[in-house]
């Protein structure tokens, strides 16, 4: 009989309810055990015990493993403490509000003796695969540039996502939110970054998080990453370009399935499901001691990038009237 991870979620939000909850339930050494949730009538359909707070979740769930998906500032405090608990945990993105919390995440996990995963699920994009093999056998010759960007028209309305526009609950906007990810992917492709800068302001939505930012960042080998992500663009775009002395590997849109590069063409698509390949690679690591696609070691350099370009910014730039 094949070794089964009990699961219990924390946080039951749209990223939860489309994917998450979906992506445990079919997988094949899953099983959901436990919610944890402000309402538990937001748990029934699941046929599953669910929890009011996550302190008694802790002590009477016999989950060995816990995914939080609740708003940033509740990642730090709620993973250290399933850790602690002597539970793995598989936490949503970014990984904290800030480096010093990423870094106390870590040390946490490394006490524990437990494993703390990271949702950048991109990272097990099928046609990331393929770019990796690519960049090795050099079919852009020397990579030299690292273009992204992901533009959408973005401003909640409904009490149930008013978060992501708090900067006290979600850090930042769109840096927080969608950059981080093509950072991530930029930390996967290109190593650690070892500079960066950008600028951020709002613009056009009255809030008090950005809605634009731009990013720039420098690896040891020196590739340059430059991601730019908006709030405030009726044209939506998800581009995703590396470049090299030979040529340019263009995998846009970067969640579609095409991958552009010298002297081919392919259409890879990712998991019907995107987040189902990274809790299928969790569950991996956790039975099986399999490679951990996306660390607490890995993923902390996100938070390094967001911090350099959070801390040099001195205060947000608003142009909204």
């Amino acid at each position: 009989m094949d070794l089964m991870l009990n699961w219990l979620v924390v946080g039951i939000g749209d990223i939860t309810r489309r994917r998450v909850l979906p992506a445990i339930l079919a997988g094949t050494r899953c099983k959901l055990t436990g919610i944890v949730t402000r309402d538990p009538a937001k748990a029934a359909p699941y046929g599953v015990r669910a929890w009011t707070s996550l302190e008694g979740a802790l002590e009477e769930s016999d989950a060995e493993a816990v995914y939080v998906a609740t708003p940033v500032f509740l990642h730090a405090p709620q993973t250290i403490a399933s850790l602690r608990a002597g539970r793995h945990v598989l936490c949503e993105k970014p990984m904290a509000m800030n480096y010093a919390e990423a870094c106390s995440m870590e040390r946490a996990a490394k006490d524990a003796g437990k494993l703390l995963g990271i949702a950048y699920y991109r990272r097990m994009y099928p046609k990331i695969s393929r770019t990796v093999e690519l960049l090795k056998a050099g079919a852009v010759g020397v990579p030299v540039l690292a273009e992204a960007s992901s533009h959408d028209w973005f401003f909640p309305v409904d009490r149930e996502r008013d978060w992501f526009i708090d900067p006290q609950r979600a850090g930042g906007g769109p840096l927080y939110d969608i950059a981080s990810h093509r950072i991530d992917l930029m930390n996967y492709l290109f190593g650690q970054p070892v500079r960066a800068s950008g600028h951020i302001s709002t613009l056009i939505h009255p809030m008090d998080v950005e809605d634009n930012a731009t990013v720039l960042i420098d690896y040891a080998d020196g590739v340059r990453g430059v991601v730019d992500v908006r709030w405030h663009s009726r044209t939506p775009r998800d581009e995703f370009r590396i470049r090299g002395t030979e040529g340019e590997i263009n995998l846009t849109p970067l969640n579609g399935p095409s991958l552009v590069y010298p002297g081919g063409e392919e259409s890879i698509p990712p998991h019907g499901n995107l987040h189902y390949p990274c809790i299928e690679n969790f569950v991996g690591a956790v039975l099986d001691g399999a490679p951990l696609r996306s660390s607490a070691e890995t993923a902390l350099w996100t938070d390094w990038v967001t911090e350099q370009i959070m801390a040099a910014q001195g205060g947000l730039t608003s142009h909204v009237k």
